[in-house]
């Protein structure tokens, strides 16, 4: 392909990806399926790769773009990004209208909701975004354009190429998204969000886009701030004027001139409030008509001609009956407040989440408490205060052994969550079994989650040594295994034996012990027996190996459980031993990172030859990476790499090297 066929081409495929990302993330309406799409992208990513100077700042290949470097800059806003005056009461909107009614008696308002996120200003030339910024304090806001840009709904074209626009909307974080959001990090053991608002804003201001564009947020289009056209006379006309130009725009809006039927739209929204996909914290009550917002004009904090009005958290008295602890798959201990049932926002809740002992320690959260509950982005049940001790209430301390398997529990430095780090513990069995078999651990071929959960469930596997006592027999009593599929396994099973002794310190998935991690500790103790011996002293000692991770391989060794598990282990004839030979330091000093699909080499491999040669492999592009080893698909790592500077090389180039 030439470089015209290739720029031809790459706007054809824009055009295509823009339109159906439109119709995915703002219509709500896709025309083709998700392998589709993926299937143009990466025809993009790859005439990108080739031909660099064909990116565009509307490729939806830039949607997730490098890590943004130190702080964000500053954005002074032409048109300040005003708040709003508060109101709590009807009366308070009565008197609003009556202020304005006075001067205006034939004005019209529009009601919409109030997206509880974080409002933010995007800014487009020629139709292509060019800058996003946080309101900041009105006047100024920081840069976060790399950010906005991984929010699929901001669309990166406009379907009309004006000269300039500016637009105002509010990014917010789903209410489903959140509660996921929530679990994982309870499950991880971190702090959670305490509501959707928090969560968009911390995501927001992410130093690494990757993070924000995994976080799923959303945004919501209601404002325009400056605009090269013009004509545009009230809200609601703006507001489809926004949606023709394919923005998402704030969900409804409606007109009224009677302020009675205003106070009606906002009672029908506090009523469907609980049921809305996103949080709200009010809804806003805005004169229509522009002109008229001229005259009438705002205070030095806000406008006059709008007011939001704030509906009052639904909150809800009960009794703690128990606090019932369990532990996660990823062994952290997660006490759940039970109380007598109550209706909250919709729907009735008896049980409420106390995330970790710190969060119980601050409320002072008893057994026979009376407490407040009410709902965190109107779906996650929370204690909001404890209203009253019972007479006989003691303190409420999580345990100092796990409930699942009585092993001691331990609490890292600079942690909240409290963990419990047995490799043999029954609530973290499958969890455990299906990293020890993946890939890039024992890299046990088609023992993966689904007939791993099946050989826990029938009782043959209770612990990660059974696995070396499995037979062809135990695989054909589970339905659909036959003789061949069943001696296959069985033959993978056996061949992990022969493993390396970093994949196998990986594998038993040691807390803060991962892949690098795995090698350096094999590399530089030779053998299981040497390291489980070491002292934290030793461990943090080696370069690489912070105090966090050796703390975590003292605790790890230090239990029973593991002993028994490691000696049964080795009793299998599972390697405890280096394999890994050093060929020579040509590669000392010298960092690759390897990103695209290489001819003949996995990442493993070709990260192997690089370390046996002295060498070592980040994730990441900066200025300290010295080769970029870029095979088929190469994506942003490569185009970082070009615009640095950096060497790039190919596989053949990289055989050269290593002298084939």
């Amino acid at each position: 392909m030439t470089q015209l066929e290739a720029a031809v081409r790459a706007k054809e495929l824009r055009d295509l990806l823009n339109y159906h990302s439109r119709k995915y993330y703002v219509e709500d309406s896709p025309e083709i399926e998700d392998d589709e799409y993926d299937k143009l992208q990466r025809e993009l990513v790859a005439i990108e790769t080739q031909y660099p100077e064909l990116i565009t700042p509307d490729s939806p290949t830039q949607r997730v773009g490098g890590s943004v470097e130190g702080m964000f800059e500053s954005v002074v806003h032409s048109v300040p990004l005003e708040s709003l005056q508060d109101a709590f009461s009807i009366e308070e909107i009565r008197a609003f209208d009556s202020r304005i009614r006075a001067d205006y008696p034939d004005i019209e308002y529009s009601v919409e909701p109030k997206i509880d996120g974080l409002s933010v200003a995007l800014e487009y030339e020629n139709g292509v975004f060019v800058r996003g910024s946080t309101r900041g304090d009105g006047n100024v806001g920081e840069d976060v354009t790399a950010n906005l840009r991984t929010v699929n709904s901001i669309p990166l074209r406009l379907s009309r190429d004006i000269p300039f626009i500016e637009v105002r909307g509010e990014v917010y974080m789903p209410r489903s998204v959140f509660a996921k959001l929530v679990e994982k990090q309870d499950e991880n053991g971190e702090k959670p969000f305490k509501n959707p608002r928090n969560a968009a804003a911390g995501s927001l201001r992410q130093k690494n886009p990757a993070v924000t564009a995994s976080r799923g947020l959303d945004i919501f289009v209601f404002n325009v701030q400056r605009s090269s056209e013009e004509g545009l006379t009230g809200h609601r006309q703006s507001i489809e004027y926004l949606a023709s130009l394919g923005f998402k725009t704030i969900p409804f809006c409606n007109k009224f001139s009677d302020i009675e039927d205003v106070i009606g739209e906002l009672k029908r929204i506090g009523e469907i409030r609980p049921s809305l996909p996103y949080d709200t914290d009010g809804a806003v009550i805005k004169t229509d008509s522009f002109a008229y917002r001229a005259e009438i004009g705002s205070t030095a904090k806000f406008p006059k001609w709008a007011v939001a009005f704030k509906y009052p958290p639904e909150e809800k008295e009960t009794e703690i009956t128990d606090i019932e602890v369990t532990v996660g798959r990823t062994g952290v201990l997660t006490p759940t407040a039970v109380f007598k049932p109550v209706l909250v926002s919709g729907s009735t809740v008896s049980r409420a989440t106390l995330h970790n002992q710190d969060y119980i320690n601050e409320k002072d959260i008893r057994i026979g408490d009376r407490i407040i509950i009410r709902k965190a982005g109107e779906i996650i049940p929370e204690v909001v205060k404890v209203v009253a001790h019972s007479p006989q209430s003691e303190p409420f301390k999580l345990p100092e052994v796990c409930p699942s398997c009585s092993a001691r529990v331990v609490r890292e430095e600079d942690e909240a969550a409290v963990r419990c780090v047995n490799p043999e513990c029954p609530a973290q069995l499958l969890r455990n079994l299906i990293h020890y078999c993946s890939r890039d651990a024992m890299d046990i071929e088609g023992l993966g989650e689904a007939v791993l959960e099946r050989l826990v469930n029938a009782g043959l596997v209770k612990k990660i040594s059974d696995i070396y006592t499995l037979k062809k027999e135990d695989f054909m009593t589970l339905e659909g295994f036959k003789d061949k599929s069943s001696e296959n396994l069985v033959a993978a099973i056996e061949n992990s034996k022969a493993n390396d002794l970093s994949k196998f310190i990986f594998a038993l998935g040691i807390r803060h012990i991962g892949q690098k991690a795995g090698k350096i500790l094999a590399d530089h103790f030779g053998s299981l027996s040497a390291l489980a011996c070491a002292s934290l002293e030793e461990l943090t000692d080696i370069e690489n190996i912070g105090g966090i991770m050796a703390q975590s391989v003292v605790d790890f060794f230090s239990l029973e459980q593991t002993k028994s598990e490691t000696e049964r282990l080795a009793a299998f004839g599972v390697n405890m031993n280096s394999l890994r030979e050093k060929l020579d330091d040509r590669f000392a000093g010298k960092t690759f990172v390897l990103t695209g699909t290489l001819p003949t080499y996995s990442r493993n491999e070709a990260s192997e030859i690089i370390e046996k040669f002295g060498g070592k492999t980040s994730s990441s592009v900066s200025k300290k990476t010295d080769f970029v080893l870029a095979g088929e698909d190469a994506g942003s790592k490569l185009i970082k790499a070009q615009s640095l500077g950096i060497r790039i090389i190919s596989e053949a180039e990289f055989n050269e090297m290593i002298g084939d």
